[in-house]
């Protein structure tokens, strides 16, 4: 009987110390340089500390540890109806971080779900109130503008958004046939005007030539010959030209007439 007792003592010797160093074990926590670790005593914030070694009391601190490196959030595509009634799917991504890990665990039970959740109404409320010509040529605006409506809204939880990306804007098939017809379209009102303007500053040098030549009766036929001398160069068989009024104007003048008398 006596040794049934002694073993049985020596077991429950063995197992209490065996718990008292699980106990004693579970009061270390090793704590990362980007973790901190928001302790709570009797269920009462206590403090926030970190990184290295980290003692609490068991059974009546706890420790909850929080990652403060930037977080890579794809926000999924959205349905979203622009401004002038185009429907479209976006999606984008968000880079933020914890700088508060009190508010972040205190004022809010899931800041990661809260903070996409967030997201995802913020993009659909902030592009439907472009068009969609905005949406597809004022991107940069349109990311800061989402940036800091998430960022001052999620401040309260102790997050910074730093940065917010619109990656893709897909279009349905027959959106995408207008938008090349409309493209189309300007750049050949594009062409008209260039060539229409390329006529006007034609024109406005020929006349400013015209003036210049005018002022002098022999720069016509210095022009003349020098036209004359260009088609010659070409080797043609059989040249045609004008035979411009001025050069006959000196055969007929009444002066060349009484010669010939």
């Amino acid at each position: 009987m006596d040794v049934v007792f002694n073993n049985t003592q020596q077991i429950f010797t063995v197992v209490v110390i065996i718990l008292l160093i699980a106990l004693l074990l579970s009061a270390f926590r090793i704590l990362r340089e980007y973790e901190r670790g928001v302790v709570f005593f009797l269920g009462r914030f206590d403090k926030v500390k970190g990184p290295g070694l980290v003692i609490i009391i068991p059974l009546i601190q706890q420790i909850v540890r929080v990652d403060l490196r930037t977080v890579v959030m794809d926000v999924p595509s959205q349905d979203v109806i622009s401004r002038d009634n185009v429907s479209v799917r976006v999606n984008a991504v968000i880079y933020f971080r914890v700088i508060d890990s009190q508010k972040a665990i205190i004022n809010v039970e899931n800041y990661l779900q809260a903070t996409s959740q967030l997201a995802q109404t913020t993009l659909r409320s902030v592009l439907g109130q472009h068009e969609l010509d905005e949406m597809l040529a004022s991107r940069e605006m349109l990311n800061i503008d989402i940036q800091e409506i998430l960022d001052a809204r999620t401040d309260g939880w102790g997050i910074k958004v730093s940065n917010v990306e619109i990656k893709h804007i897909d279009l349905n098939e027959t959106m995408i046939r207008a938008i090349a017809k409309q493209a189309e379209a300007e750049r050949t009102r594009r062409a008209k005007v260039i060539h229409a303007l390329g006529e006007m500053e034609a024109a406005e040098k020929l006349s400013e030539a015209a003036n210049k030549l005018s002022t002098e009766p022999n720069a016509i036929m210095l022009r003349y010959l020098q036209t004359l001398t260009e088609i010659a160069g070409e080797k043609n068989s059989t040249i045609l030209f004008p035979l411009p009024m001025e050069l006959l104007k000196g055969l007929f003048s009444p002066k060349n007439h009484d010669n010939k008398q």
